[in-house]
């Protein structure tokens, strides 16, 4: 009986081991195959998209932009494939450190689709109702009817913060945070005086967004960068991205900095308020953060729809604002492309997409310079020649 078990016992082993093998043949073999067919995908779309054509194109408009003094990164993609990506000028002037495609900017007001985007995810979960008002959240709030979503499109009527708030700023040399700009609001007598009605008519304000940096802090009991990385760039893959307020030193490193008329700009007495701005990014993580929405993996497709439907209507014209995202409409006042620009101490960034054709560019920019916003040319190449309703100049900071 001990000899039957223990040729049993050879057998099952030498079973498991076979199994065990195979396997990892297979699974040594699988990465080979895929590598070869995703080779192949990207191939066909390549063709299917005339990429080699439209870099070649976008690399005649880049060398005007850099003859124009563009600094900074570039990134245009299509149907998951990277077309031209490319990087000009420095980081650092002084120590003549170059960019790269690795190199971090400050997003400014681009920040801000990051913080709707964390203000719809939490819509979806539950904990933040997009009716509700400031008031709810933080019952000392001077105003009455803002609603989280008159924040999100600017339609909230509210003073401007760094207006409001300037002298004793600057005059104190403070930095304040955001939930400290919270409480001033609150207690600030006489309470600055509102600019118009909430929901009267689009104003855009940077308070908006500040105040819904707030509010996802005050309802997750995490800083505002703590929940951004744990909840949206951790679990997106952008491990080059951070707030601006994060502690996290090796986050610094290939981080850039700012310039204007030549020189370098210090940290700002506004800088620590996030929300409107205060993201730090790379080309190559805004391209994970575009097929992420794309993807609708990171909030719903219906919560991107309700984002990009424009929301104000008082002044004619193609331009209009969803949730966190300008909008570049039709004379339907149907949303064509997607995009939002920025500009903070230096900075100037811009995303811009269309989610027909599938194609998304990105400039980022740390020396001031117009021609980031002009970006017609390249819309019209990923149009294949077509001519869009874009203008020249697309700023709208």
């Amino acid at each position: 009986m001990r000899f039957q078990l223990y040729i049993l016992a050879i057998l099952f082993s030498v079973f498991s081991f076979s199994c065990q093998q195979k396997s990892t043949d297979a699974s040594s073999s699988e990465p080979s195959v895929d590598s070869a067919t995703i080779r192949k995908r990207e191939a066909r779309i390549r063709k299917d998209i005339k990429a080699d054509i439209k870099a070649g194109l976008i690399e005649e408009v880049m060398k005007k932009k850099q003859a124009q003094g563009f600094n900074g990164t570039v990134l245009v993609a299509q149907k998951g494939i990277v077309v031209y990506q490319n990087a000009y000028g420095y980081a650092n002037f002084k120590d003549t450190v170059r960019n790269t495609l690795q190199s971090k900017f400050q997003l400014a007001s681009l920040s801000k689709t990051f913080t709707a985007v964390a203000v719809m995810k939490l819509s979806e979960q539950g904990k933040l109702g997009l009716d509700n008002t400031v008031k709810d959240y933080y019952p000392d709030f001077p105003y009455e009817g803002v609603t989280i979503r008159s924040l999100l499109c600017h339609r909230s009527g509210l003073p401007y913060y760094q207006y409001t708030f300037d002298k004793v700023v600057r005059g104190d040399k403070i930095y304040p945070t955001n939930q400290e700009m919270m409480k001033w609001f609150a207690t600030t007598k006489p309470t600055p005086a509102i600019f118009n009605l909430p929901d009267h008519f689009f104003s855009y304000n940077n308070t908006n967004f500040a105040i819904l940096a707030a509010l996802v802090e005050k309802v997750t009991g995490m800083g505002f960068d703590q929940y951004m990385r744990q909840n949206v760039f951790v679990p997106l893959g952008m491990k080059d991205s951070f707030i601006a307020t994060s502690k996290n030193d090796s986050l610094n490193i290939n981080r850039t900095y700012g310039y204007q008329f030549g020189q370098r700009l210090p940290k700002d007495y506004y800088d620590d308020i996030t929300g409107d701005k205060g993201v730090f990014s790379t080309a190559g993580d805004l391209l994970k953060w575009y097929n992420a929405l794309r993807d609708n993996r990171i909030i719903s497709k219906e919560s991107l729809k309700e984002m990009i439907l424009p929301r104000s209507f008082e002044y004619p014209g193609l331009r209009n604002y969803g949730y966190g995202f300008r909008l570049w409409v039709n004379a339907k006042q149907q949303t064509d492309y997607v995009y939002h620009t920025g500009w903070w101490k230096g900075y100037n960034t811009i995303m811009f997409f269309d989610l027909r054709e599938d194609f998304v560019i990105i400039l980022l920019s740390n020396r001031y310079n117009r021609s980031v916003y002009n970006i017609k040319e390249i819309v019209d190449i990923m149009n294949e020649g077509k001519k869009s309703t874009v203008e020249e100049n697309i700023l709208d900071e």
